[in-house]
């Protein structure tokens, strides 16, 4: 390893799937690392412009153990669980869900988008949560636009979804220590990664940028070194996103949707799905059929 990538230890690679309009570019979990911090689910949504008349339409499905981070560039969702939460989600906001010991949600298109076929362009995670607190309650949070620190400074502007970055804090709930900020990188940009957080993965969306001099690709998710500060940087322009946090000491063990240390915690979300015992969500009718098989990948989203 040569004295220039010495900060980046691991690099992702994308597994691309096609989902009928829209593409989903997953870089977490693989075999080669299940986590970085509290991340164990990193996927790229799209860009894309669905055919009019149509759009997402993700069923009642069920998570354990973890919590969905849903960020938009582009689009909309219309987020519906088993709390009573009818909630739509835009560009710039949040949609934090905690799962904790059982929770059910639908993600669709709104009707007033789909007319003109509906942008899609963002980026969602799966959190999972830290030992003593995989047992939480369900909880979900929206964090609108205007409540997301915008800190300018270095040649960009960072939206702070979750956790500190340059001495701003977002007011999104953390269970772990967690920090995920948005950079849009103008042309000429230095920007100091500190090395403050045990993990630390930086993830070009789009542009040019590079990393203590080394090229990033998009659609990566580049690893960074303990302990070792960086610098990204960009002559063109770019968008990246920060994400870490704790380092978690306990496993944790990924099935579909369900997330948890515990093989047997898992287990029994299956056979509680699979019978019926989750609690449903308020106006749907369907749901998505518990896997009769080992899915070769998490269910999206």
């Amino acid at each position: 390893m040569s004295v220039r990538d010495d900060a980046i230890l691991q690099t992702l690679l994308p597994v691309t799937h096609d989902l009928g309009g829209f593409k989903v570019h997953r870089t977490l979990p693989q075999r080669e690392r299940t986590m970085v911090g509290p991340f164990i689910f990193f996927d790229q949504m799209g860009p894309a412009h669905l055919p009019p008349g149509g759009g997402v339409d993700v069923r009642p499905h069920p998570h354990i153990g973890l919590s969905t981070v849903t960020y938009l560039f582009e689009g909309a969702f219309q987020h519906r669980d088993s709390l009573g939460t009818d909630a739509r989600i835009t560009p710039g906001a949040v949609n934090l869900m905690t799962a904790g010991t059982g929770i059910v949600h639908s993600e669709r298109s709104p009707a007033d988008v789909r007319p003109d076929g509906p942008a899609l362009a963002g980026i969602q995670t799966w959190l999972a949560l830290p030992d003593g607190q995989e047992e939480v309650a369900p909880a979900f949070e929206h964090v609108a636009v205007e409540r997301l620190p915008v800190v300018e400074a270095h040649g960009a502007r960072a939206r702070v979804i979750m956790g500190e970055l340059w001495g701003t804090a977002a007011p999104t709930t953390t269970l772990a220590s967690t920090i995920y900020a948005d950079i849009a990188l103008d042309a000429g940009a230095r920007v100091p990664v500190d090395a403050g957080a045990d993990e630390r993965a930086v993830y070009l969306v789009h542009g040019e940028a590079t990393l203590d001099g080394v090229p990033l690709e998009p659609q990566r998710l580049y690893v960074l070194r303990p302990g070792v500060p960086a610098t990204l940087s960009s002559a063109t322009g770019g968008r990246a996103m920060l994400a870490g946090g704790a380092a978690f000491a306990t496993p944790r063990h990924v099935w579909w949707n369900f997330v948890h240390s515990s093989r047997e915690a898992i287990n029994e979300a299956k056979r509680a799905w699979k019978e019926g015992r989750f609690a449903s969500v308020p106006g749907e009718s369907e749901w998505i059929p518990l896997p009769e098989l080992a899915p070769k990948t998490v269910s999206y989203p």
